[in-house]
Parts: structure tokens; C-alpha cells; sequence
């Protein structure tokens, strides 16, 4: 059999990383689908990029056939694999990117047949020119939604800008409206998957998903951290030295009285358990202290600020000496 040189096929270094390979698979496999190409050899190219990828999408198979370069040169004929070879590695399961074992090379039969389908594929009975089908690619898009959207739920119309390829293979941006349903309770960070809301599948095969990545408009109140929410309340000079109790808005509408503890410092956090976002976990409510003071623009102001500074042995800078 002839040695098929296949990080040559994808146009990649044979220290390319997976994302590299897969990227290079994807671009060859869109300008070679016999649904879109206008190639005479399409098919024929179709297939080689489709088994070279099969093989080093998977690591087992990679290592292996990496294992083989001692053995070959370029364009040989009549290549062998080193004797029990086969013995060292199972290619059982897994699925093919594009094809059965049969419609690949004898060079992938020999070497690495066997196996179930998976992702996208070749049939002989598929829709399209020859049978080809390949399921759509899934699609990623940002969305932002309001705090009060993730903890309570909604159902909001959005408009995004979506990647699609149209009958000539090319990439173009779409855009689209659509209904999504906020679940209550979602993080910053988390995806919404909508399926078959992705790239149209080829040859008749179901559309890929949209992956939609959630991420908080900016709130006039409230900040986010995972699961919790903190707000910044000021508080009075005496307030934090004599301690007291305000009334301080909480994520979910209501009020709730904040009892502060004397001689409460800068920066001090008070939790409310339980009151951030909901879940099974729910994150937690803080409210941050923030010392206010008073304009010395007022006489009553300066005047007790001056009789302190003369009357009362405080230095809070004592500590840095």
C-alpha cells in the first residue's frame, strides 16, 4: 500500500495542535464538499481531508500513525507497517468524520478500519450531490441581559449578528431574531444552547446549535460575582462608630433593615444568606460599608472635627511603625 502523508492533506506542521487540525479540517472541508465545489478532483479531496482528520483528531490514532514515520518516505509504495504493530493500540469506537472505512484510502483500511460513525458523514443513500452530509457547525454569540433578568427568569427577543455559510460555502453574517427563555438563576459566563439554531447542516443533515454566552448589562446598584451580589451603602461617621440600623434595597425589590455593628471600619461586609442569585445553591447578598462624611463646609462639621482632633488620642496610622 502507499503511505499517506496525511498532516501534508490538511496543510498543517506535525506539531500542530488539535485546534489547529480542526481548524484546517473545517476550511479544506468547506472548499471541497462536493455540494459547493466547483473542483473537478472535489470529491476526491473531500475524502483524503476527511480521513487525514479522522486519524489525528484522535490521539490514539495520531500517536500510532506518528509511529510510523520511522518507517516510509514520501510517495513510497509498498509501505509496511513495523510487525504486531496493530497489537499496541485499540481503534474501536470514536466514529468517522466523513465517511465509512471503506470509503477511505487502503492505506486508513489496512491501518485503522473498524469502528462506529459519528459527527458528520457519507452515505450512499444521503441527500445531496453523491450522498454527502455533514452535520452544521455549532455557532457562539454573546448575549446581555439585565440582573434582574437571571434572577427571575425571562423571555426576551434578541437580534444577533450569526456566522452562516450559504450555498456557496461562504461565511456570511445573518442577522436574526430570536426568542430566549433566561433561566432563573444563570451565571454570568453560562451558555444557552437553542438547538438546531446553528449553521445549516449539508446534503440534508441537521443544523448545528447556538451557543449563546451570558453576560450582565452593567447595574446602577448592584455588582456580580458568580453567584453572589454585593452593593456599596454608605453609611455616616457615627453610624459606623455608634452602630444603627438602615434600610437597604436587596436584589429581589424589597427593603430590608441592615442593623451595622459599632465601631463598624471601611470596606466591612454584611451578608445577607441566600439572597444573591437563585439556585439550589443560592449565592449570597453583601452589603459593603462605605464610610460618607460630611462636608467640612459646614461650621457644626469642622467645629466637632476640630475638638476630636484636639481632644481625642487617635492615630490610625499608629500600626505602619
Amino acid at each position: 500500500m502507499e503511505y499517506k502523508d496525511y498532516y501534508k492533506i490538511l496543510g498543517v506542521d506535525k506539531g500542530a495542535t488539535q485546534d489547529e487540525i480542526k481548524r484546517s479540517y473545517r476550511k479544506l472541508a468547506r472548499k471541497y464538499h462536493p455540494d459547493v465545489s466547483k473542483e473537478a478532483d472535489a470529491e476526491v479531496k473531500f475524502k483524503e481531508v476527511g480521513e487525514a482528520y479522522e486519524v489525528l483528531k484522535d490521539p490514539e490514532k495520531r500517536e500510532a500513525y506518528n509511529q510510523l514515520g520511522a518507517n516510509w518516505k514520501a510517495g513510497q509504495s509498498g509501505f509496511q507497517p513495523p510487525p504486531d504493530w496493530e497489537q499496541n493500540f485499540d481503534f474501536g469506537g470514536g466514529g468517522y468524520t466523513q465517511g465509512n472505512a471503506q470509503d477511505y484510502s487502503s492505506f486508513f483500511e489496512d491501518l485503522f478500519g473498524g469502528g462506529g460513525r459519528g459527527g458528520a458523514y457519507y452515505s450512499s443513500g444521503g441527500a445531496g450531490r453523491g450522498g454527502f452530509q455533514a452535520k452544521g457547525e455549532n455557532v457562539r454569540a454573546r448575549i446581555m441581559i439585565d440582573l434582574e433578568d437571571a434572577i427571575n427568569g425571562a423571555t426576551k427577543n434578541i437580534t444577533l449578528q450569526v456566522p452562516e455559510v450559504n450555498e456557496k460555502g461562504q461565511v456570511i453574517n445573518k442577522t436574526r431574531t430570536l426568542k430566549v427563555k433566561i433561566p432563573k438563576g444563570i451565571k454570568e459566563g453560562q451558555t444557552i444552547r437553542l438547538s438546531k439554531q446553528g449553521n445549516p447542516g449539508m446534503g440534508g443533515a441537521e443544523a448545528g446549535d447556538l451557543m449563546l454566552e451570558v453576560a450582565f448589562n452593567p447595574h446602577r446598584l448592584y455588582t456580580v460575582d458568580g453567584k453572589d451580589i454585593y452593593l456599596n451603602v454608605p453609611v455616616a461617621p457615627w453610624e459606623a462608630t455608634l452602630g444603627a440600623k438602615v434600610d437597604v434595597p436587596t436584589p429581589d425589590g424589597k427593603k430590608v433593615g441592615m442593623k451595622i455593628p459599632p465601631d463598624s471600619q471601611q470596606g466591612r461586609k454584611l451578608r445577607l444568606k441566600g439572597k444573591g442569585l437563585p439556585g439550589k445553591q443560592p449565592g449570597d447578598f453583601y452589603v459593603v460599608l462605605q464610610i460618607a462624611l460630611p462636608p467640612s463646609s459646614n461650621p457644626k462639621v469642622k467645629e466637632y472635627n476640630e475638638k476630636m482632633r484636639d481632644e481625642i488620642n487617635f492615630n490610625p496610622r499608629s500600626y505602619l511603625f
